[in-house]
């Protein structure tokens, strides 16, 4: 199942999502990222510790939203105070300076959205509604005795597991009471929130009852009666009395429910049902049995599990979740692979080192990379600097050593700290035949800047490298075979290329499904072929020329494993959700 933006289950990167291996305050892996909702974003997670699944809305602190860490704290404390069997559990409360934390409970099942999604018309049952109006009643009247307000009841709050219990989650707008009654609310759904709630009027228990009749008429009609693209035009509908022709237009409807319904809908406060206890009452004497209600919805949950057997549908989602671990031990194995195999063909240069120092110093650099993937750049870099500035020490040595040192340091400043494949991106060219490898890689990994400079310098590094294996680590030969290689312009070409495979994959991958990323590798592949075939015909007098043979082998082989990995990812961003 997936979860969906205000929700903490039924079923968020800076920059490019999740990356392959994320963990939040020290403890859960993040498994997905659903996108925002309320005020912060909600992330399916990990927990590292307790081996459970989690919940954790993650909030940024001021310069976004004006939300401080005192206010977020309230937040949790609000949470916490409403234990209840229908109220998703409030686990936990953290905050890093940047963003607050709040680790809830995950639910395994759908939001009413989805279920909604699901069921011919968009509609429930009436007893099916019955199950959902009255749970969904008794933990706003839970809430109002403890002098909370909900402030943002919709479709994508209310949960159903898979034992059919429905919980009401993201008591995010609430607003708790003061010694004068309830403070103003911060805001909430366009489509469900009242007259007095868009206008910024007070706010009571009766701005609660409103949304629910919505989501109870929304649920039987299988039409939102005031959705709308503004809340002016929400506010325009619900003066206008929309609900009464969306429930005439649903004739298997009790009309006992619809004038229930249409009382509760009332623009103005004084004139709907006062408590929501009574809106369910009289809901559910005309609706039918809640119980057969709550089978009935197991087994719409049970079904969409059978339709849908992974929480995630992609390949390989099972092990992922299982194995939580497994993508980042690929990561940390891969770039420790790596940073192993250029140590290997580096340290020999370094004065005095013997077979028992390039042993062992290859083995601690590769251990400290698998540790933190990004070091992996850092060390293999460092060793080439120093191997240019003391094998065959000349006049040369030191400038080409600090050219590519300050070259190093400001890639991995901007990009190779960002991402943990970064490192991988920039040493597979030194590894393979083709310095052009590393760009679908980046593209793959990292955001579309980082990506294009990553594939530009990766081509420059491997070819810097390769020469240098060539020259046996000597500066002064270094130095003199650079004009050759790097002056032509076919070498100028197949930087471009391997920059523009970069950043074009990773663009379109940006789109985030499984299908963009795979059309982003296919224009990358196209980038760096046809770069292969304009340097080649350069070479060539200016005749067309097939591309290098191992360049295009490396290429293809790479786009085959990529593609798999994209689809092995998954989405990138899914069920989004645009809160207003």
């Amino acid at each position: 199942m997936s979860d969906t933006p205000g929700t903490v289950g039924a079923g968020a990167t800076q920059g490019r999502a999740t990356p392959p291996e994320e963990i939040l305050l020290g403890r859960y892996r993040v498994l997905a990222r659903r996108g925002t909702g309320g005020f912060g974003t909600v992330c399916t997670c990990w927990d590292l510790r307790l081996q459970r699944r989690v919940a954790i809305k993650r909030m940024p602190l001021l310069a976004e939203t004006g939300t401080t860490a005192e206010e977020a704290l309230a937040e949790a404390r609000t949470a916490c105070m409403l234990s209840h069997p229908n109220i998703v559990t409030m686990l936990d409360f953290e905050a890093d300076g940047a963003y607050a934390y709040l680790v809830m409970e995950y639910v395994d099942g759908l939001n009413l959205a989805e279920l909604l999604a699901r069921v011919e018309g968009g509609q429930l049952t009436a007893e099916e509604c019955a199950h959902v109006v009255s749970s969904v009643a008794r933990a706003l009247a839970f809430a109002h005795e403890n002098r909370v307000l909900h402030l943002d009841i919709k479709p994508t709050n209310i949960l159903i597991d898979r034992q059919g219990t429905v919980k009401l989650a993201d008591f995010g707008m609430a607003t708790l009471s003061s010694a004068a009654g309830y403070g103003d609310a911060r805001g909430g759904t366009v489509g469900y929130m009242p007259p007095e709630q868009i206008e910024g009027m007070l706010v009571d228990e009766r701005t609660d009852v409103f949304a629910l009749a919505v989501v109870a008429c929304q649920a039987l009609t299988g039409q939102s009666p005031f959705a709308a693209p503004t809340a002016a035009g929400s506010l325009d509908k619900i003066r206008r009395g929309a609900a009464r022709s969306v429930l005439r237009a649903c004739p298997g409807l009790d009309p006992l429910a619809a004038e229930t319904l249409l009382a509760a809908l009332s623009p103005e406060p004084s004139a709907r049902t006062p408590d929501v206890l009574d809106l369910a009452d009289d809901l559910v004497s005309c609706l039918g049995d809640p119980h057969a209600g709550a089978a009935s919805l197991r087994e719409l949950v049970e079904q969409a599990e059978v339709d849908d057997p992974a929480e995630d549908p992609r390949p390989g989602a099972a092990l992922a979740l299982a194995r939580p671990w497994l993508p980042g031990a690929i990561v940390r194995a891969l770039s420790a692979l790596l940073a192993f195999a250029v140590l290997r063909h580096v340290l020999p240069a370094l004065p005095g080192a013997d077979d028992q120092f390039i042993a062992i110093a290859s083995l601690a650099c590769a251990g400290a990379t698998a540790l933190w993937p990004p070091l992996g750049s850092v060390l293999a870099g460092g060793a080439l600097v120093a191997a240019l500035a003391t094998t065959h020490p000349t006049s040369a040595s030191f400038p080409l050593a600090a050219c590519c040192a300050v070259a190093l340091s400001a890639w991995w400043a901007l990009a190779g700290r960002t991402d943990h494949l970064g490192s991988a991106a920039l040493l597979l060219p030194c590894c393979l035949p083709s310095p052009s490898a590393g760009a679908p890689l980046a593209g793959f990994a990292l955001d579309p800047l980082p990506a294009a400079l990553t594939g530009a310098v990766g081509y420059l590094a491997g070819s810097l490298f390769h020469l240098a294996v060539e020259q046996g680590f000597s500066a002064l030969a270094v130095v003199a075979a650079l004009p050759q290689a790097w002056a032509r312009p076919s070498f100028l070409v197949l930087v471009a290329g391997s920059a523009a495979c970069a950043l074009t994959s990773s663009l379109v991958a940006m789109r985030g499904s499984v299908a963009a990323g795979i059309v982003g590798q296919t224009l990358g592949l196209a980038c760096l072929l046809v770069s292969e075939a304009l340097a080649a015909g350069m070479e060539n007098g200016g005749i067309w020329a097939t591309p290098r043979g191992d360049a295009a082998l490396v290429a293809v082989l790479l786009f085959v494993l990529l593609c798999t990995a994209t689809v092995l990812r998954g989405p990138l961003f899914e069920d989004q959700e645009g809160d207003e």
